[in-house]
């Protein structure tokens, strides 16, 4: 196998060595790469011990863009819930946490769309000027809290100060240690003056410490690991307090890529594609042909990515349609200030080549290769999979057999005919009912992650009822 090299953290920054005692700081973007934040806490409420919280968050985070910094669009989920003096339970298949965050030549994270993942945004960062062993510096970042899982999000600023420690090995590889250190402080009063009114409204102060150490490769500049002491105290309007003592663990892991000697052969044997396909995906491409478009807010929308998802999946496509890169790279131009509602009509997005009768096709994305399941048949508006579609879902398990360990993510997509709403709900449990009848093939349900993308990202022209049935299609990426 042919493990990745030079990745670089989605929200760290690199360093690069400038002379025996000097780094120079730089933001080098990032392909794609998984990020585990794990969590064991003691909880403690009014003064009484309550248990054990732990539990693991994982992702995959995939490049999407760059335009004025990198755009990134990540998968999260919570592999293990809070617990309480019990073992974790075991993993099933996970709903994916969708997160998109852009980040600056300067390191600055800026969310797009925030579910509450990453945690921590703008850290560590590092002066814009060489250092040297014993300096010591300050930066503003953000940490983004859930202390009781209620599924609401509260963020608070931070202001840490870190030191440049040292140098010394991890695994036998040169890295340097970064020490930081902050303060818990959210709240109005005692010197601090900070309420996000989006966050949870039950939550009135926060106070308390935190030491980290993190470690950065030398070769590469990633922050392979960040290992931060917790200490704090949440207090809510109805008098709680919430003492949290611990850790949080972040770590960056760069999976092997998938062994095509194993898995191209399995895909041309259940005729997914060809001979000459099969030789374009031997080539795995550094990264995956992306358009820059210009960020733009669409009036109308409640979504204001919505359309940018929709260049998304048109610059996914147009590795397989190489002819209308150059087509795409002047519709999306930022200096035609086209207005996205008219930039993507239907008409412009390309056609999906028919491969074979079993209407499956494969391509190359920045996330892995992406089997495309077209024209499914469920039951009318539901996620019940009708008689006959077995033996093509046999077929995909044998494929996925052959992928190693890697995780798969499960997309659903549906025409755009109905509520926002209601195609999000329908197209995330026709993920969930592909990944189950495939668990029942033999593959570990854990490996699965299932999202909904609804109308969102349409291939073909909703106004036709073949359009329609192109766009209702389930997509398999095999995660690398």
């Amino acid at each position: 196998m042919i493990l990745k090299k030079y990745l670089i953290i989605g929200f760290l920054l690199s360093i690069t060595v400038a002379g025996w005692a000097q780094s120079q700081i730089s933001y080098n973007g990032s392909p794609t790469y998984t990020l585990v934040e794990r969590t064991d806490l003691l909880r403690y409420d009014n003064n009484k011990y309550v248990g054990l919280m732990s539990r693991e968050v994982r992702s995959f985070i995939t490049p999407v863009s760059q335009n004025n910094g990198y755009l990134y669009e990540g998968n999260f989920f919570v592999n293990e819930k809070t617990q309480r003096n019990t073992s974790a339970v075991a993993s099933g298949i996970h709903d994916s946490i969708l997160s998109v965050f852009r980040i600056g030549k300067d390191g600055v994270l800026t969310m797009v769309e925030d579910h509450g993942y990453p945690s921590f945004r703008s850290f560590p960062s590092y002066p814009g000027h060489k250092i040297q062993i014993g300096e010591r510096w300050q930066a503003k970042a953000e940490r983004a809290v859930d202390p009781l899982n209620k599924g609401i999000v509260t963020k608070m600023p931070i202001y840490v100060e870190y030191t440049y420690a040292g140098d010394e090995t991890l695994n036998e590889e040169p890295v340097y240690r970064i020490n930081a250190q902050w303060a818990t402080r959210y709240g109005m009063g005692s010197g601090t003056s900070y309420i996000d009114w989006g966050g949870d409204r039950e939550l009135q102060k926060a106070m308390g410490t935190h030491k980290a150490s993190i470690l950065v490769s030398k070769a590469s500049g990633a922050a392979l690991v960040v290992r931060d002491s917790v200490d704090e105290t949440f207090v809510y309007a109805d008098g709680n307090q919430i003492h949290l003592k611990g850790t949080i663990n972040l770590f960056t892991e760069y999976p092997p890529s998938v062994n095509r000697d194993r898995l191209l052969p399995a895909l041309r044997r259940f005729a997914m594609i060809d001979e000459e396909e099969e030789e374009k995906l031997r080539a795995v491409p550094e990264k995956a042909l992306a358009v820059v478009v210009e960020e733009k807010e669409v009036p109308g929308t409640d979504n204001d990515i919505a359309e940018e998802r929709i260049e998304i999946a048109m610059a996914d496509l147009a590795d397989t349609h190489e002819n209308l890169a150059e087509a795409y790279e002047e519709v999306l131009e930022p200096e035609t200030k086209r207005d996205l509602t008219t930039a993507f009509q239907p008409d412009e997005l390309p056609e999906l080549p028919k491969k074979n009768a079993a209407a499956i096709t494969v391509d190359q994305t920045p996330a892995g290769l992406r089997l495309t399941i077209q024209d499914l048949q469920f039951e009318a508006d539901s996620a019940k999979l009708l008689p006959g579609e077995q033996k093509r879902l046999d077929n995909i398990a044998a494929v996925l057999k052959e992928a190693g360990q890697s995780q798969f993510l499960i997309e659903g997509h549906t025409a755009r005919v109905g509520s926002t709403e209601g195609e999000m709900e329908l197209s995330l449990s026709r993920a969930h009912a592909i990944a189950e009848e495939l668990a029942k093939c033999g593959i570990q349900a854990g490996r699965f992650i299932c999202k909904g993308s609804g109308g969102n990202k349409p291939v073909a022209d909703n106004s036709t009822a073949e359009g329609r049935a192109r766009n209702r299609r389930v997509e398999i990426t095999i995660l690398e």
